[in-house]
């Protein structure tokens, strides 16, 4: 297992750092949070260890911003917040676990085993038959048959997102957030925009996949057989 630690505090990062070599985990460690995005997305982690007060950026903004371009990765939340409110704005900004300070260095390595676990069960899903489209998340491309559909970055993202909620309404507010974050100056109008452009490059046909308006919420897609 290879794991990206970040941990501002020299004498706690040093002891995880140990512990976990100790128990044949490979570590790279940065004490800087702006380092987080540029080196998860350039070397092949199996799990990223956030602290959440972090100089540079926070652990929980850099992971909010790793997956809002899509990290699939396994993320685990280190703080001294305990608060329901706290777990909540961490788990929501897309972090998968989430350890309060101070913690049992054996609870630490359950939480990494159970984590590397469901981070191979989701290889096995990196590919996703979606009506007559199968999409790839880890090559970016969403294919009809054998036909490559040439998508943009977002417009795939937006598609990714519908596909995992097939069947459900997204509202437009959770698509404005998960593809661009609710600070950005993307509008309602926008997001119409993106899917109309989407719906011509799908081609899509009555009775195969299909995106759905629904009026005042969102967007469904709906997969024929």
């Amino acid at each position: 297992m290879r794991v990206l630690l970040a941990e501002d505090d020299k004498r706690l990062g040093n002891l995880i750092k140990y512990m976990l070599e100790q128990n044949e985990i490979q570590v790279e460690w940065v004490t800087n949070g702006s380092d987080i995005v540029e080196y998860a997305e350039y070397t092949d982690y199996d799990i990223l260890i956030l602290d959440w007060m972090m100089p540079g950026m926070s652990g929980v903004d850099a992971c909010s911003a790793l997956r809002k371009k899509g990290y699939s990765k396994a993320i685990l939340m280190l703080t001294a917040r305990d608060s329901v409110e706290d777990r909540v704005t961490g788990l929501d900004a897309g972090a998968d676990d989430y350890l309060v300070k101070p913690f049992e260095f054996a609870e630490l390595l359950a939480r990494l085993r159970a984590l590397g676990r469901r981070s191979t069960q989701k290889i096995q899903q990196e590919v996703v038959k979606v009506g007559e489209f199968t999409l790839n998340r880890t090559s970016k491309v969403l294919k009809r048959g054998d036909e490559v559909i040439q998508l943009s970055p977002r417009e795939f993202q937006i598609f990714d997102l519908l596909a995992q909620n097939i069947g459900i309404v997204v509202p437009r507010d959770i698509i404005l957030d998960r593809i661009w974050g609710l600070e950005s100056d993307v509008s309602s109008n926008n997001i119409d925009s993106y899917m109309k452009i989407l719906r011509k490059k799908l081609d899509l046909k009555d009775g195969g996949t299909t995106i759905k308006t629904v009026r005042g919420v969102g967007y469904k897609l709906e997969a024929g057989k």
